[in-house]
């Protein structure tokens, strides 16, 4: 047998070292972040930070949020989607960015259906329809029947025009034949304090800032949008619950996506870890707490709900000429 001379062996080894150097590392091998399109502090923030908190004891890599707000979320969600398709970077969104912006008109330096690749819904807090105790309707039904034999008497209040509380109040009006005129405000913070006020008659804003208010007395929420009951207020009705109403559904829903291109493995392996904590007792309490139920829909259910949402938005825009305004 010849013996391999030890230049054979060097010169072997050196054609060796670049195919190991090329083998790519395996994932995460680096801190993850998960960019919020909001500023600090709200319930799409909260999510972020029980999910981001979770994943690096469950991924063994930091994983840090960054809030990046402005043009109602469209800025934070481009960042994600002009982001390498390698797992590290990630978007929690609401459905102003991905859904209903959009359908509305919204412009945005994106393709909510082509840029981004859905990995999990995370949870989804309800809207609320919240009155003045003064107004006229001590339950849903009596208020709309008040509402429709009164036209255009009643006013609510949204966050703005092209707002899901938008589509909320339109669809509503158009399942009870009710006219209650729309007043777009820039933010919920105002339309809260004009019907504390008694400035307008209602306002469809999302549940957790009205809720001290309803504890107090000052506020009375009449329905919860989603399409059960909350179990933060499980006395307050959902509006389904109302005869020819059994397909109203709007929320505020938390999911996580990813640059569009992401390796389909790193894609199953965070919907998998986020499937799983929303399913952890202490996961769940503390998002319970702040009224936002758990989901963990991963694969072809988040996907399918995605669709839905898209369909029922733009038939809502389109039936009641709904437009988003910068």
């Amino acid at each position: 047998m010849k013996r391999i001379s030890p230049a054979l062996l060097i010169a072997l080894a050196a054609c060796l070292v670049p195919i190991a150097q090329a083998q790519p590392q395996a994932w995460p091998s680096k801190p993850l972040r998960l960019i919020v399109a909001y500023p600090a502090g709200g319930g799409l923030d909260l999510v972020a930070r029980t999910v981001a908190q979770r994943l690096s004891e469950q991924l063994k890599q930091p994983v840090v949020v960054e809030n990046r707000g402005g043009a109602s979320g469209s800025i934070g969600a481009d960042v994600v989607a002009k982001s390498a398709p390698d797992g590290y970077t990630l978007l929690m969104a609401s459905p102003a960015e991905i859904i209903v912006g959009p359908v509305a008109g919204q412009k945005t330096p994106y393709k909510p259906e082509t840029d981004f690749t859905p990995v999990a819904l995370a949870g989804e807090t309800p809207l609320v329809l919240v009155i003045h105790p003064s107004t006229p309707g001590k339950d849903l039904a009596s208020f709309a029947a008040y509402a429709k034999s009164n036209p255009g008497k009643l006013s609510y209040g949204t966050p703005g025009n092209g707002s899901s509380m938008q589509f909320a109040g339109e669809s509503f009006k158009a399942g009870t034949g009710a006219f209650i005129l729309h007043i777009p405000y820039r933010g919920a913070a105002p339309a809260i304090n004009d019907v504390l006020g008694n400035q307008i008659s209602m306002a469809i804003v999302g549940m957790p800032p009205v809720v001290p208010h309803e504890k107090s007395g000052k506020l009375r929420i009449l329905a919860v949008t989603t399409a059960k009951r909350s179990a933060l207020m499980p006395d307050i009705p959902a509006v389904a619950e109302m005869p020819g109403m059994r397909d109203f559904r709007f929320s505020n829903w938390m999911g996580v996506f990813a640059p569009a291109g992401t390796p389909a493995p790193v894609i199953e392996r965070l919907g998998a870890e986020i499937a799983k904590m929303m399913q952890e007792p202490a996961t769940r309490e503390r998002l319970l707490a702040a009224g936002v139920e758990p989901l963990g829909l991963v694969g072809r259910d988040f996907n399918s709900f995605l669709a839905a949402e898209r369909n029922r938005y733009s038939t809502v825009a389109k039936e009641r000429s709904i437009r988003f305004e910068e």
